[in-house]
């Protein structure tokens, strides 16, 4: 596969018994394929357009300010500022800035409306299009539709992301997010217009991932291929500089479905046999994401 699929998420959630079959199965291809796919009828646009612009009033605020809702390491919630972090290790430090919510975040004075919006979307994410989307992963896996019900709920973070506009020459090798696999069960990802994602396939191939209109990307973390013994790949990805629009501001926002802390993510059953025997020890989330964290900061 060397398209990422559209599929249209509506039938899972509104359709017939074959609907909602069809559409794990179309999800189980992407998945296993590349580990991507774009998704139709997830989250209402005006909603993510309220959140954008909260987002970017935020970043738009000097640095001073924005420093003051500082990311604990403890909570993984708050500001980090630009160039603050290193998703590929071998790299010069991402051309981004970011601001973290959670469970436990502290949230800025200003704007006025930014913990009200983002609170909204953070809510529409985590409560209903999330759970949905694991039920899917489980149904694909012939586990009851529930199995990743209660892993999940505790450890959501949503990040917005701004990349600035660039007018110097980046360091060699440096990008606005180096290449990474995301770490937990799967990511959402809500794109503005600039662009600059892309994909690397099975074959070793880079390809774009360009913004879809009503449209968001979802992808396979590394959890979810710990979880499915390599059946599903978490794909590599980063984030360029498109030579053309160098000097504008990006913006994105991912929510990163991450197991609870204190789940035991192990090869699940109906991935093994006798000829695929488990890849992965059984490992807990928090020493899991402890250990990547580490790495990144």
């Amino acid at each position: 596969m060397t398209q990422i699929p559209i599929i249209d998420f509506a039938p899972f959630t509104q359709g017939t018994a074959a609907d909602k079959q069809r559409v794990v199965e179309q999800i189980y291809d992407a998945c296993h394929e590349i580990g991507f796919m774009y998704l139709r009828n997830g989250i209402k646009k005006p909603l993510l357009d309220r959140l954008l612009t909260q987002s970017q009033q935020f970043f738009d605020l000097p640095v001073a300010l924005k420093e003051q809702v500082a990311r604990s390491p403890q909570t993984n919630c708050g500001y980090v500022g630009f160039q603050k972090e290193r998703l590929d290790a071998a790299k010069p430090w991402d051309l981004k800035e970011a601001f973290n919510v959670g469970l436990y975040t502290v949230w800025p004075a200003q704007p006025e409306s930014f913990q009200a919006v983002v609170s909204e979307f953070y809510r529409c994410c985590t409560t209903i299009l999330a759970p949905n989307l694991l039920r899917a992963f489980a149904i694909a896996f012939h586990l009851p539709e529930t199995f990743f019900d209660d892993k999940h709920g505790q450890n959501y973070v949503l990040r917005m992301l701004h990349y600035p506009p660039i007018y110097q020459t980046p360091e060699p090798g440096q990008l606005r997010a180096g290449e990474h696999t995301d770490y937990g069960s799967i990511t959402l990802l809500f794109q503005d217009e600039v662009g600059g994602l892309e994909v690397q396939t099975r074959q070793g191939e880079w390809i774009a991932a360009p913004p879809i209109p009503d449209a968001l990307l979802v992808n396979v973390g590394d959890a979810m291929q710990r979880w499915t013994n390599d059946i599903l790949c978490s794909t590599p990805h980063r984030v360029i500089v498109p030579e053309l629009a160098a000097q504008r501001s990006r913006y994105s926002v991912a929510l990163f479905c991450d197991p609870n802390l204190d789940v035991e993510i192990s090869c699940l059953e109906s991935c093994q046999s006798a000829d695929r025997p488990s890849r992965y020890p059984p490992i807990l989330t928090h020493d899991y994401l402890e250990s990547r964290f580490a790495e990144t900061y």
